[in-house]
């Protein structure tokens, strides 16, 4: 019977800035999260923003990835309290909290984490988070392994880092590129020169406020280089992406 909580290795990679190489779902399998988890990466973004992955859904990917070596971490729609206390209670550990505009927001994002008088998460003693109920001491400890990843997409965040990067619970800024590109008019186009010397300097930012920061690249010569440079964690490719370009490159073969 399993009555302790397991450290989350990828909260404390994220404290010590370790190189932490992700995968992307985005397709709502729990096969797919099956094979990724157990293909030795670090760590696999369950997306709940842009899919159609729900609470079941993304609890069946949390089953799906056990005995994998990745950490799932879970993106929600919005930074919304009621959200967070349910993906907690089924058992996620590690959150990202999308568009988050200022220190504020992410302040709210991390509270949302925490139990009274830290945070405003509601308790629940026989939820999946805790075994149900047989982690005796979950209560008191959970806030130790959980991780808050704040995503910075809009140059006005990306201003906003020097004090989002003061936030107490905070492990990690995660630079979304994709929304970065629209919010500086070069919607689709995230490879844009300055899109790309908007990235750098958050990264920088990121940096020198002294947190983990992380980004979404699945070029794989430039996730290397970024790695290089001192970047914590990547999503270096995903399902769809996967799906696409090989089912692609097969049929292109037989031409």
């Amino acid at each position: 019977m399993i009555t302790k909580m397991a450290p989350n290795k990828f909260k404390r990679a994220l404290a010590k800035k370790e190189k932490q190489v992700g995968f992307w779902l985005t397709l709502g399998s729990t096969t797919v999260t099956e094979i990724a988890a157990g293909a030795g990466f670090d760590w696999l973004l369950i997306d709940m923003e842009h899919s159609f992955n729900e609470l079941p859904d993304v609890q069946d990917h949390l089953r799906a990835a056990v005995g994998g070596t990745a950490e799932p971490v879970v993106r929600i729609p919005w930074n919304d309290p009621v959200i967070v206390k349910r993906m907690l209670d089924i058992g996620v550990r590690s959150l990202m909290f999308p568009y988050v505009q200022n220190a504020e927001e992410a302040r709210k994002a991390v509270a949302a984490t925490r139990y009274p008088p830290h945070g405003q998460r509601g308790f629940a003693g026989g939820a999946r988070g805790s075994n149900y109920g047989r982690i005796a001491d979950y209560a008191k400890l959970s806030h130790k392994e959980q991780c808050v990843i704040v995503q910075i997409e809009s140059p006005e965040a990306v201003a906003a880092i020097p004090e989002i990067a003061k936030v107490d619970g905070v492990d990690g800024i995660f630079i979304g590129p994709n929304d970065l590109a629209a919010n500086m008019g070069h919607l689709a186009n995230m490879f844009a020169e300055p899109v790309v010397a908007e990235v750098k300097k958050a990264l920088k930012l990121i940096d020198k406020g002294g947190k983990a920061s992380g980004l979404l690249n699945f070029r794989q010569d430039d996730a290397k280089k970024y790695f290089a440079d001192g970047v914590s964690f990547i999503a270096v490719s995903g399902d769809a992406a996967v799906m696409a370009r090989q089912t692609e490159a097969i049929a292109k073969a037989f031409d």
